[in-house]
Order: structure tokens, then sequence, then C-alpha cells
């Protein structure tokens, strides 16, 4: 493999000098690869050569470890150790004080939901806010379009959750879909899906990635009756869309829960961040205080109240399921914020 070929592969996989730059001298020897699978007990990388199935030290915790991660191994495709990520998509799971890794280095995160009863802005405020604070650039994906007469009601709906959030509404069928994506798909770049089981994420990354029968990701329809689809991707894995970018598919989330994102949620609800500065008092709750900006926001039909609603609810839920650590030093215990 020559300089060249390596580079070649190096940006077609989404290398950049960030990741560059984080090599020392001493290691100089060593080959960078991307992680493409995580399991309970191995990693999978791709490389110059192809697929590795990397040899991991004594006590490696691959839950340590996400897909699109970039790491560097010696040439006997032993783990020496993980790059510093570029975003990092994660959430807190119930009953967990650490978070679970989805995706890493991920330039556009598809979050996708159906245009029927799965529609919930609440949700999709979560995976926003969730986006926001990974520092990659969330896009609203509207699937099954074929099955309404008109999906710009939900398109509508969908871009007021955010300032300037890109929507798109489509069939994850059709061929014209991977075309409607292509703008964040090109060369190099790095996309996950999120969502509910049974919106639709596996077909899409079927549709982006080209995959046979025989390597598609097996897909799930939802129940008419409540909108709801049963899980049929069980692990994260990174796959090569046609036009030289690369999909992170992630499994169904039927819920999730909010913490550790509260720049993410200043970002979502960006136009009450705005309106906290003219507040009359600087911790303003925004609930009965006099000279509150922005309840005269709401009052003049320029902020729905819904909206604070809903500000106020996530904020109040990131507060009580993120963890502080407090006791002396050296002695740290984890114990959740108090509202």
């Amino acid at each position: 493999m020559t300089e060249r070929e390596d580079a070649a592969f190096l940006a077609s996989h989404g290398w950049s000098d960030f990741f560059a730059s984080q090599i020392e001298r001493s290691e100089s020897g060593l080959i960078p690869m991307r992680i493409a699978e995580v399991h309970r007990a191995r990693l999978s990388a791709l490389s110059a050569e192809g697929p590795i199935k990397l040899v991991l030290a004594h006590k490696t915790n691959t839950a340590d470890f996400a897909v699109g991660d970039w790491i560097l191994a010696d040439r006997t495709h032993l783990l020496v150790r993980r790059l510093e990520r570029r975003t990092l998509l994660q959430r807190r799971t119930e009953g967990r004080h650490l978070q679970q890794l989805a995706a890493a280095n991920v330039d556009t995160l598809f979050i996708v939901t159906s245009c029927n009863a799965d529609f919930s802005p609440a949700r999709l405020e979560r995976y926003l806010a969730m986006a926001n604070q990974a520092g990659t650039n969330p896009v609203i994906v509207l699937t099954k379009t074929d099955m309404i007469d008109d999906a710009s009601p939900f398109e509508q709906e969908a871009r007021a959750l955010q300032r300037d959030l890109e929507v798109v509404a489509l069939n994850g069928r059709s061929a014209d879909a991977a075309n409607s994506l292509a703008p964040w798909c090109g060369a190099g770049q790095t996309v996950a899906l999120v969502g509910s089981s049974g919106v639709g994420k596996s077909t899409l990354v079927n549709t982006l990635a080209g995959l046979s029968k025989e390597t598609a990701q097996e897909t799930g329809d939802i129940r008419e009756s409540d909108a709801k689809g049963r899980h049929t991707t069980t692990a994260r894995s990174l796959h090569a869309i046609a036009g030289g970018g690369w999909v992170i598919d992630t499994p169904g989330m039927r819920t999730l829960h909010v913490s550790d994102v509260s720049g993410g949620i200043e970002t979502l609800f960006s136009e009450i961040t705005d309106l906290a500065p003219s507040c009359k008092f600087r911790d303003c709750t925004h609930d009965h205080e006099p000279g509150c900006a922005v309840q005269a926001a709401i009052k003049a039909g320029t902020l729905p109240a819904e909206r604070l609603a809903r500000w106020r609810k996530l904020l109040e839920e990131n507060v009580s399921n993120t963890p502080v650590q407090t006791g002396p030093r050296g002695n740290k215990v984890i114990q959740k914020k108090k509202y």
C-alpha cells in the first residue's frame, strides 16, 4: 500500500487534520483505522487493507468505543489507543450512571420520524438537544410520505422546532430517497440515524448503502393501532454510501432520557435563550416574575405558550437526570441533581 493510497483511504473515510494532529512522533509507525462495529467482546475496524478484527489488550472494555471512532493499531492489529473524538452522540439509559455511546465523529444526524402517530414534537426536541450537545448537524427526516396525501403540515411543524432546522420529507423505499439526502452524504461525510423503532431507519440505511437482500438491515413494520414498531437493529454498524460517505445505523429508542445536554437545550430553544437577558431578574424562571421578557413575548403572541412549557419540562428533566459528583477529592460519589 503506497502513501498515496493510504491518504486516499483516510480521506474517503472521514480523516481530517483534527485527527492527524493527535498522532505523536513516536506513533508514526501505527496505523489509523476506523471502528466499524462494536460488540460485547470484540471490535472490528476499517483500514486501507480492508475490514480488520482488532486484537484487544487484556481488560479492554468495548463499551468505551463507539462506531465511527478513529483508533491507532500496530502491524499485528493490536489496538493501541483511541483518538479524541470530534463529535460524540451518547445517551443515558434509566438506572445507569454512565452514558451509552451511540456514534462518534458524525457530521450529520438524521432524526427520523414518520408522518403518522409516531410524530411527536416533544420526542424530536429530545433528539435535537442530543444532536446539539454532540456538536453534529441535525436534520429531521420525515418518512412514509407515500401513506399520506400531504406531508406539508408535518414539515411545517418540524421546522418550527429549532431555528434554521433542515427538514426533508421522503419515501424511504424510493430510489429518490438517496437523492433527497445527498447534500449531507458526500465523500468523507458521516451520517447517523436515530429515531423510534419502525419509522424506517433500517430501510433508509439499506437505500443509502445500496445493500443487497443478503446484507440488508432487517426491517419491521409499525403497528397501525399505535404507530409503534419493534426493534430490528440491535447493534451499531458503519456502512459505505454510494456517494462516498458513510452511514451509521443505531437501534431504535423507545424512550430517550435527557441528561447532560444543557447547551443543547439552549440551542434548541434559542428564542427563549435570546430573550432571557432582557428579563428584569437574572435568575428569572419565566414563570411569575415581573418584567419577564419571555412572558411578554407569550402575551404578544410571538412565542407559543406550549413552547415554553416544553422548554421547562425538558430543562427540569435534564437537571434531575444529570448526575453530579460530590464528596471529598479522591472519594467522590455520583448523585442526581435536585431541581
